[in-house]
């Protein structure tokens, strides 16, 4: 029957030797070398009486021998037996440096070498595991859905646990100087050059006439207002400047009209030339890229645009805490869905897995090769830092179970074999 797992009460709490199983095991293996010293003393007793219990006799008092040396050699690996300092005893408390060095040793060549990490990995599938992992349902009793909330809690407990200020400081001067670095004037001119090649300016162009033409009507009395000031006093008295300004809103509206409605109007295109000549400009024209980058650093030293950065950050570390305190609303929602989208392709496409795992081998690899080192001495200094008692505790914990069958199977042997030495004796 399955036990309950006790709470843990400390580091050396799960090595406890004292366990029912290993205490246990330790108690038959004492049990059985007692009642063969009983047999053999009532045996030896009665045996003028009953010649045939010299059998009996035989086998239990090679038991004894067989169950005493095993004994003494079970208890020899972790301590003196009856606490003499015998030679050679007591081998694992004494040697538990050698046993670190050689433990790390065969972590180091066994485990955390670049070429055996590469070899051991090919066989394991990553991007099939991950696919699967992400196809989980929201909710679902699955042990990975709970590996997925206990991840999710995680992340949220960490987010909110840094440094909100020092880390919002990191992450926007790091988006800061990311964006001075960079040139944005070619992106810039590719992109407005792939968009006029390819007629996606088309809706941006059409959208800039029919903002024209809003403004147009939106400002018509300043308009008439300027023609008005500007007109002779000739053409105020003769009220010509009326007519001046209604033929002047009046073409401006049929212009905005036939540039919208041509494709091929004189003006449109010398607008789509415009365009072009800018797009070439901001790719090799070194002044107008000079005169770019220094909008970008101008627009970048504006506080605006800082405190933008801090909304940005302050956005996106809610809505990663948020989606991290709920992750089954996450699953179940849009993103959910691409989630799982991208676990099926991870799942189903050969040559996405193929790359994905292909990069998790190198990336193991690498971090074997880069850190192995680190592991391996931690692993020894951690052994070489353990006192006796811990180590021999650790260790009896581990094996003990096994160690007393030793002991048991040892009685059992060396009477059968006592026994078999009378009967050819006695024959």
């Amino acid at each position: 029957m399955n036990r309950a797992p006790s709470p843990a009460r400390g580091p050396l709490t799960r090595f406890n030797p004292v366990q029912p199983g290993a205490a246990g095991m330790k108690l038959v293996a004492t049990g059985l070398l007692v009642v063969m010293a009983a047999i053999f003393f009532t045996a030896r007793a009665l045996e003028p009486t009953y010649p045939g219990l010299a059998y009996v006799k035989a086998f239990a008092e090679a038991a004894m021998v067989g169950g005493l040396a095993d004994w003494f050699a079970v208890t020899a690996l972790f301590r003196h037996p009856l606490g003499l300092p015998i030679p050679h005893t007591a081998i694992i408390p004494r040697n538990k440096d050698r046993i670190g060095e050689t433990l790390a040793q065969f972590l180091r060549d066994n485990f955390l070498v670049a070429p055996v990490v590469a070899r051991r990995m090919r066989s394991m599938d990553v991007a099939g595991a991950a696919g699967r992992f992400l196809q989980v349902p929201a909710g679902g009793a699955d042990t990975r859905s709970r590996i997925r909330q206990g991840a999710s809690r995680l992340i949220g407990d960490i987010f909110e646990a840094l440094d909100d200020e020092r880390l919002g400081g990191i992450v926007k001067t790091a988006i800061s100087s990311r964006l001075r670095a960079a040139e944005v004037a070619p992106v810039l001119g590719k992109a407005l050059a792939s968009a006029v090649a390819e007629d996606r300016h088309v809706p941006m162009l059409e959208a800039a006439i029919r903002a024209l033409a809003r403004a147009l009507d939106a400002n018509e009395s300043l308009i008439r207002d300027m023609v008005r000031r500007r007109a002779s006093w000739i053409l105020r008295l003769a009220s010509l400047d009326e007519k001046l300004a209604d033929s002047i809103i009046d073409g401006l509206r049929k212009l905005t009209l036939e540039m919208s409605t041509d494709p091929v109007h004189p003006v449109r295109l010398k607008m789509e030339v415009a365009l072009v000549e800018l797009g070439h400009d901001l790719q090799h024209n070194a002044e107008t890229r000079a005169r770019v980058e220094g909008w970008k650093d101008d627009l970048l030293s504006n506080t605006s645009v800082a405190q933008w950065l801090d909304t940005l950050w302050q956005k996106g570390r809610a809505a990663v805490i948020a989606a991290a305190r709920n992750p089954d609303a996450v699953m179940a929602g849009k993103l959910g869905e691409v989630l799982q989208s991208m676990g099926a392709t991870l799942e189903r496409d050969e040559r996405i897995r193929a790359a994905v795992n292909q990069f998790a081998r190198r990336a193991v690899a690498g971090m074997a090769a880069s850190y192995g080192g680190s592991i391996v001495k931690l692993v020894s200094d951690t052994v070489r830092s353990w006192d006796a008692r811990t180590i021999t505790n650790r260790l009896e914990a581990a094996v003990g179970r096994d160690l007393q069958y030793i002991r048991i199977n040892g009685t059992i042997v060396g009477g059968l074999v006592g026994l078999v030495l009378h009967v050819i004796d006695a024959l």
